[in-house]
Formats: C-alpha cells, structure tokens, sequence
C-alpha cells in the first residue's frame, strides 16, 4: 500500500510539474483577469490578492501578457492604490482598454468618503505607466454598487462603460473616456434577461439564475454579450445574456461555466478572441496556500456554436494550446514564463521587473522554445545574489531533464547589483523544447534565498 502512494504522488508530481499551466500566474495571486488584445499581443489585467485574511485584501493591479497563450510575462504592477489620492481600500476588478493609442483602465475602490466608486487610469502604453486621469472618481454616488466596471467601443465609436454589484448600471462615455453624457441608468432584471431577480417568489416563472456581479461586455459578429457572476450551489457561476443592441433588451442564455472545483465562493470572467481562437479568462483558489481570498486567473480555450452561442466550459489544469514559440536567440525576460515553482516577482526603477527569491529545488519553466535546426553553442544569463547563489541549471523537458548548462553564481556585490554570466553549453540541442531553469541549492540552507534572475539567451 506505500507503495502504491508513493507511486500515486510521484505522478501527481510529475503530472503537476509537466503539464499544469493553470493558473497562468504563480509568483502571486492574480485574480478577476480582463484580457485585452493589442498589436498582435494579448494583455490580461488582473488583480492582487494577500491571502491569510477573512475578506478581499488587495491594494493594487497587475499586467500580464502573452504571444503564445502558453507562456506569460508579467509587467508587475504599474498601479495601485497609491496611484489615486482619493482611494482608501480595496483595489477590486478592474479592465483596461485602447482608444487611438491611449490605454484607459477603470478601475473600482473604497473612497475616503466610505463607500466604492469607479476611476480612470490613463497611459500611453499597455504596461505603463499609466496615472488617475482626473483625480477624482469617474462614477460617485455613495453606493457600494459601484464595483466591477467593464468597458466596450461599439462600431459607431460610441463607449460603454457597465458596473455593478446586485444592480447593473450603464453610462455612455464621452470621446475623452474620462467623461460621460447623460444621466446613469438601470438595467432591468428579470428572470428573461438575467435568469431571475432576489424578490422572486413566482412559482409560474421561477429565478433560473441571478445577476451578481462581474459584468463582462462585448460583441462579437452582431451579438452584444453581458457576461456576469450568476449564482449557483455551493458559489458563482459564470452567466450569460445576449442582446441585439448595446443597451438591451437582454435575453438570458444560461451559464457557461458552474458547479466546478474552483476552490473559491467568486468567479470572475472575461472573453476575448486572439489568433483565430476563442479564450474564457476566469479566477480560481487552486494555488498553493489560496482560496476565495486567494485566487489566480486561468483561461481555457473554447469554440462559439453556430448560432453565436457559448458552450459550456470546464476548468482544466492544461489550459489552452500553444498558438506561438519563444526564439531563445533574443533576450527573454525571466518573468516569462509557463509555470514556476519557489520564486517571486519584484520590480524597481532601475531594473524594471525580474524573479526574485528563488528558493532551492524551485524552477521556472518556459514552453515551446524552438532552438532551430542548429544547436546554441553558449548560453547567458543576468543573476543577482547578496551572498553564494547555489547553482542555475538548465534542463531540457522535465525538472529532472537533461542538463544542458549551468551557472556557478557567486556573490555580485548585492541582491539588486546584476552581472550576466555566460557558460558552453554540455549537450547539443535543436528543435523545439521545455526548457526548465532548476535553482540548485546544493550544501546551502533549506528555504534561503540562492538569487534574483533578470533575463536570459542562448548564442
């Protein structure tokens, strides 16, 4: 019987290290991801959750993004809640979108005045930096409503900024999109556009579901969509309406994705198309010491049906397929990356983002690296340590793959001073691979810090 649970781990560990790509973050807990497509890339904004409390402690925002849908880099967080001299707490969802070469991100916190609004962050840059576009809140009215804004520019040009907790609200943004004409209005839930409404009593036309929160509007071919947190047993579901007009009516469609082992009461949502495909961007607990305050965006990869309507979707611990390579003949930035194991994210002024804090037997693993028809002869690399760094090790494949080179790293004279080292490589390599960066702490501290990992190249 040991043996039989030895053997049952050993493949849950090697299941786990070889192909779980989801959640698409690991070094942190990203949750309510909103994907946005630019230039031929595909950004996600996504949230900052500090588990070990008992509610939703988070304080800012970050920005992921991705070619190849496997492997993701993250740009750390160009904003929090110190970006907004009236915000108090709570840096909840939050989405960012592109008008004419400039990024606008709503974004929603608690005010000092003790209630939640909706601000505006403004750059000209999908990563940053971006600042509060007005200094104040773009939607204010004393309400805890105003959570969770989504934004969408119809062909006409016309903006559409959505929000809402336990009520939807809509107003149409001005040209500037930190402005608005018009008065807020209230959208109308009933069992027909919603799926059912909390004051329902009816036994002839009984609640099919629930409006919550989390809208995520879009259209897509002559569809309007209003996706939502609906409710289902046990947590939120993840619902959906379809309108022919950008205001409504709405008609209820069903759910796309519920009663799944998300490890969270919440669920947030976003859909987007890249590349030919169609992707569902959600938030589950899965990781690692998470939870409902705990969680991290994932994304599987679905197909419309013939008559623009969303299947059902599942959650899956492969993630979608490759749509893209990495060329490691360029400099790739070490926080680019599948998945990853005993290591952190930090980020300053001079260097920009990196790993940091990696931690004995931790790694980090990248996918799809086509190396050609002609192997690399040497490979470099940019390592920081405060004292002996241990060992950086190359692998092919698996975490127990071939070692094809290895950096023995010094002292560099401190944890934020870089210094790129250069090492032949042991074995020939063409064709297309996992490569596995495995921080070896031989004869060093279990749990010490071995060094910070800025980027890395094969010549």
């Amino acid at each position: 019987m040991k043996k039989y649970f030895a053997f049952v781990l050993a493949m849950l560990s090697f299941w786990g290290v070889s192909r779980a790509d989801n959640p698409i973050v690991q070094t942190h807990f990203g949750p309510d991801p909103a994907p946005m497509v630019y230039n031929g890339t595909l950004y996600a904004y996504v949230g900052d959750d500090i588990p070990g409390f008992d509610f939703y402690y988070m304080t800012k925002w970050h920005v992921l993004s991705t070619t190849d849908m496997v492997n993701w880099t993250d740009h750390g967080s160009p904003i929090s809640l110190e970006s907004f001299k009236w915000a108090r707490d709570r840096a909840w969802a939050a989405q960012c979108l592109e008008r004419k070469g400039k990024f606008y991100w709503y974004i929603c916190t608690q005010t000092d005045k003790n209630d939640m609004a909706i601000g505006v962050a403004v750059s000209d840059s999908p990563t940053g930096p971006f600042k509060d576009a007005l200094g104040k809140p773009l939607i204010t009215n004393g309400s805890w409503s105003n959570i969770d804004p989504t934004v969408w520019i119809d062909d006409d040009g016309q903006a559409y900024l959505y929000w809402g907790n336990g009520s939807l609200f809509y107003v149409k943004l001005n040209k500037d999109m930190v402005s608005y004409s018009g008065d807020i209005v209230t959208v109308p839930i009933s069992v027909e556009s919603f799926g059912g409404v909390r004051s329902n009593k009816s036994t002839e036309n009984p609640n099919k579901d629930m409006y919550v929160e989390g809208p995520w509007f879009y259209k897509r071919n002559s569809n309007y969509y209003m996706m939502y947190a609906g409710m289902s047993k046990g947590g939120e579901s993840l619902s959906y309406s379809i309108s022919s007009s950008p205001v409504g009516p709405w008609k209820y469609q069903g759910k796309i994705m519920e009663n799944q082992k998300i490890n969270s009461f919440t669920n947030h949502g976003g859909i987007v198309d890249y590349k030919g495909n169609s992707y569902l961007f959600y938030h589950t607990g899965l990781l690692p010491g998470g939870g409902s305050y705990g969680r991290a965006a994932c994304v599987e990869q679905f197909t419309y049906n013939p008559d623009g309507t969303i299947p059902s979707v599942s959650i899956s611990k492969e993630g979608p397929k490759p749509v893209g390579e990495i060329n490691p003949y360029k400099r790739v930035e070490a926080e680019t990356m599948a998945w990853s194991e005993k290591c952190s994210i930090s980020q300053n002024k001079k260097i920009g983002v990196y790993v940091s804090s990696a931690r004995s037997k931790g790694y980090i693993k990248v996918r799809e690296v086509n190396f050609g028809n002609q192997s690399p002869k040497s490979f470099s690399v940019s390592l920081a340590a405060g004292v002996d760094g241990g060992l950086l090790e190359v692998r092919l494949d698996s975490v127990k793959g071939t070692i094809i080179s290895s950096i023995q790293l010094p002292r560099t004279g401190g944890w934020d001073k870089f210094k790129t080292f250069t090492s032949e490589l042991k074995h020939e390599v063409t064709g297309k691979h996992d490569v596995f960066f495995y921080f070896n702490g031989q004869n060093i501290t279990a749990g010490r810090e071995l060094f910070n990992f800025d980027w890395w190249m094969f010549r």
